[in-house]
């Protein structure tokens, strides 16, 4: 992995970055699970994981594709991605494996064409999101599908607002887009789509998570910790600032801990490529 590519990625790889996609992962399991079952992903299915992460996401396609289906996972961290497929085949998914791909290149995804590409939280961070859509999109074979997930960042608040939870999300959001990051991605996924030449989703979804302050703040905390070096190297933020903004985000958990936050919605949307021996769609009737 070259500089340049582990500096694209604005939460940086750390340990306790690594630690935090794992338990987001799990977080969102059920929502990307019913995602699946909606399209229909079955037993001896080729799937794609694109930006896989810690992997909690090929475990749901091991599970449904069963050991006659193949599970490919690709992205750029190396160390992470062989991290990952030892955890699957250690827990009994030999049909997993791990592939190191840069998406942004300019170079056909390995091993396609797919029953499922599948993409959570990765186009977020792609400034070249449509290019890389394009990819993903090109690698679904015929009757297969693409299915994406993506935040709005900008959904996530508490009820009734709070100044500190404002000012992490205002941080946030400044830093992940001076790294060129899209924090309404999942909100726009319909336009994406369009743009990479999928055409509009068959089907979209959004799924959401409230919980109390008092432990809901955990995500903005470690998420806020992740992507402070952006914000400090850009002058979103001082540290005097920040470690202001997260005293004041646990004195307010305190005070009201009770109080419901709004996590960042997640988008979700899916569209089927025609596959040999489709009907064609029925033409418009001229009158």
């Amino acid at each position: 992995m070259t500089t340049t590519e582990r500096d694209r990625y604005a939460l940086g790889r750390t340990p306790q970055e690594h630690e935090r996609l794992l338990a987001q992962a799990r977080i969102w399991a059920d929502a990307t699970g019913r995602l699946f079952d909606r399209i229909g992903l079955a037993a001896d299915a080729r799937c794609l994981d694109a930006g896989c992460g810690p992997g909690e996401t090929m475990r749901q396609m091991a599970y449904r594709v069963g050991p006659g289906g193949e599970v490919t996972g690709i992205d750029v961290d190396a160390v992470l991605g062989a991290r990952t497929e030892s955890v699957l085949h250690g827990d009994g998914h030999r049909q997993c494996r791990f592939r190191r791909h840069d998406l942004t290149a300019a170079e056909p995804i390995p091993g396609g064409p797919y029953d499922l590409v599948f993409a959570r939280l990765l186009l977020f961070h792609m400034p070249e999101r449509v290019a890389v859509l394009r990819r993903l999109w090109s690698a679904v074979g015929p009757g297969g599908h693409l299915l994406v997930q993506d935040y709005d960042l900008l959904s996530a608040n508490v009820l009734p607002s709070l100044g500190s939870v404002e000012e992490i999300v205002r941080v946030l959001a400044a830093a992940f887009g001076v790294a060129g990051c899209d924090v309404r991605a999942g909100f726009g996924l319909g336009r994406l789509f369009d743009q990479a030449g999928a055409g509009a989703p068959d089907g979209t979804d959004v799924a959401g998570r409230v919980e109390p302050l008092a432990t809901g703040r955990v995500l903005l905390e470690q998420t806020f910790r992740s992507v402070l070096p952006v914000a400090l190297a850009h002058g979103i933020t001082t540290q005097t600032q920040a470690d202001d903004a997260l005293a004041g985000l646990r004195r307010d958990a305190g005070r009201y801990p009770e109080r419901p936050m709004l996590w960042p919605l997640m988008f979700g949307a899916w569209k089927r490529k025609e596959g040999v021996g489709d009907a064609p769609a029925a033409s418009p009737t001229v009158r």
